[in-house]
């Protein structure tokens, strides 16, 4: 699907006079529950020329975590497509049905829009207006809405895209992230604020390291931001020149090993490598360099110096400035800022505090550990609490633990991130059962009717008691690393050649001894990340091409076996993905 400007603006201002008909305003809020590409960009500009403020929605959430948000942040309409507004209505079997939130969901098409004008409405963006809500991992246990405004996106585009050297009409961006989260919003909105060609990858191809690599090398994508994680996974597949685009890379999401970046830089030649830092509560990016073996050579990787209007703080526990070289608290003040969180004017004022060092204007209070370096640059050094950041995703155990806690069999629990095995960090719950038993294999189940996929732990270890410090508090480092293998149970043996090499293919991406046919990929500690190597791994030992959706819809070797046979063969190395959602 190709769309111009001229047809993209004419097609949002058709939305926003439904939406300004349908009573949505300033301050308004609405659900935007769509797939990436062309229908969630309208409608994200259709929600802004209405004077409002977008909520995106993962369809694939839990049922009451989407009517928690609805009802968190006010929405007052939810747009989706047809599929979603089925799965989301409140009739019998929706996500919304018998739930006290009042929202209408209405189903975007042409039709909807089709009696209104393309030309714009006499709306006046406020700067200090929110632009977006996006929901946050929270450590109470519930989710926390974090209000963007204009002013602080215009910032950070403006800015961003200087630093970055992304400009030019017509230049190639490549949107690799889905668009639920903001951390693809640096490649959206600053291809739209300047005139270049967003190419919106599916779903489904940006797991595939062959459709990558060959989607970026057919359309000539010259700029893509990626989580280094999701890199490192592609790169071990494909290769690392293959993934690469054509001028610059921008890393962002987590911190990545110094050795694994020292090595892309040095692959990279003449291609720009820029690591990106910053959280939510700061709009996107609050800090950027661009990264060189001089910049490395240190053995860290920097996250930068902060983007215009925006200052960084190193300070102690008394807010005093560190000297450079010592780990203190980051915060983070000036234009960047998020207004605050939806609804929680406590937990607003106690992250939004106010500067010592200007007059009157607030600071942000990371909960990230840093330190400034000689000549200026940011080093992250950690967290100063217990949020961790998996595949990009940004965790607070806590929310999980309060899910747990909340289960009639768990009498105590805590969730740590580990990572036994190097670049693969893993969420791991431990729980102490109410009866003394061990707790029902369904918790993981139970979990993820309550969580979002990426907060589910890998594994949940039974423990006759958590252990805990002298004084009196859990001691993570003896916590024992879970064993997949001992939670196996037994079962027949594989039937045929192709089950036996899947049950062998399993168990080296897991890194487990053995792997039986009925065991499931996922419960055994696999994610997305791994699953993109495991299906690397059975295109080059069976020839046959596997979809991620397959593997998530047959997760064992005895079921995935069964549908193989209706796969495709797989593909030439370097052949390319058909032309879709460009």
């Amino acid at each position: 699907v190709e769309v111009s400007y001229a047809e993209l603006d004419a097609a949002a201002n058709r939305l926003a006079g439904y939406l300004r008909g349908a009573g949505v305003g300033a301050e308004s809020v609405v659900g935007l529950c769509l797939p990436s590409g062309v229908q969630m960009i309208t409608a994200i500009l259709g929600v802004w020329k209405a004077g409002a403020a977008y909520l995106p929605i993962d369809g694939r959430l839990p049922g009451e975590r989407i009517a928690f948000m609805l009802a968190d942040s006010g929405a007052l309409l939810v747009l989706a497509d047809r599929d979603m507004a089925g799965l989301l209505a409140g009739d019998a079997g929706g996500v919304l049905a018998g739930s006290s939130v009042g929202v209408r969901v209405v189903v975007l098409d042409e039709q909807l829009t089709a009696d209104y004008p393309g030309t714009p409405l006499d709306a006046v963006v406020d700067p200090a207006g929110v632009a977006y809500v996006i929901y946050t991992s929270g450590s109470t246990g519930a989710p926390k809405g974090v209000a963007v405004t204009h002013g602080s996106l215009a910032n950070y585009v403006g800015s961003v895209s200087d630093r970055l050297g992304w400009s030019g009409a017509g230049t190639r961006y490549g949107l690799l992230q889905p668009q639920v989260t903001d951390l693809g919003n640096t490649v959206v909105f600053i291809s739209l604020a300047t005139g270049g060609v967003l190419h919106v990858l599916d779903p489904e191809a940006v797991t595939d390291p062959e459709a990558v690599a060959g989607y970026l090398a057919e359309h000539r994508i010259d700029h893509v931001k990626a989580v280094p994680s999701h890199l490192a996974a592609l790169t071990a597949a494909a290769g690392v020149e293959r993934i690469l685009p054509a001028r610059s890379l921008v890393l962002g999401g987590e911190a990545a090993p110094a050795a694994w970046v020292a090595d892309l830089v040095a692959v990279a030649g003449d291609r720009r490598v820029f690591n990106h830092y910053g959280p939510t509560e700061a709009t996107i990016g609050i800090a950027t360099t661009e990264l060189s073996a001089d910049t490395l050579a240190g053995g860290v990787v920097p996250v930068g110096t902060p983007i215009a209007n925006t200052r960084l703080y190193v300070l102690d526990e008394a807010l005093n400035p560190v000297p450079a070289g010592v780990v203190g608290e980051l915060y983070a003040a000036g234009a960047s800022l998020a207004r605050g969180y939806v609804g929680r004017p406590g937990l607003t004022g106690e992250r939004f505090v106010a500067c010592p060092f200007g007059s009157g204007e607030r600071m942000y209070r990371t909960g990230d550990l840093a330190k400034w370096t000689p000549d200026g640059q940011v080093v992250f050094a950690g967290r100063a609490d217990e949020q961790v950041k998996i595949r990009g995703f940004r965790i607070e155990p806590g929310e999980i633990e309060a899910a747990l806690l909340a289960h009639p069999e768990v009498a105590q629990a805590a969730v740590v991130a580990r990572e036994d095995t190097p670049g693969d960090k893993r969420l791991i719950a431990y729980v102490v059962s109410a009866d003394g038993d061990t707790v029902d294999d369904g918790l993981r189940d139970y979990l993820a009717r309550e969580l979002p996929d990426y907060m589910v732990p890998a594994a949940v270890v039974t423990l006759p008691e958590l252990p805990l410090t002298a004084n009196g508090k859990l001691n993570r480092k003896a916590l024992p690393a879970p064993d997949h293998a001992a939670a196996k149970t037994a079962g027949r043996a594989p039937a045929n050649e192709r089950e036996a090499l899947l049950c062998e293919v399993f168990a080296q991406v897991l890194e487990l001894e053995s792997v039986g046919v009925d065991d499931n990929f996922f419960e055994l500690g696999g994610h997305s990340l791994l699953a993109i190597r495991l299906l690397s791994r059975i295109r080059a030992s069976l020839s046959v091409e596997v979809k991620i959706r397959t593997l998530f819809e047959s997760p064992t070797p005895a079921q995935l076996a069964a549908n193989l046979g209706t796969e495709k063969s797989a593909r030439p190395a370097l052949r390319p993905m058909r032309k879709e959602n460009q």
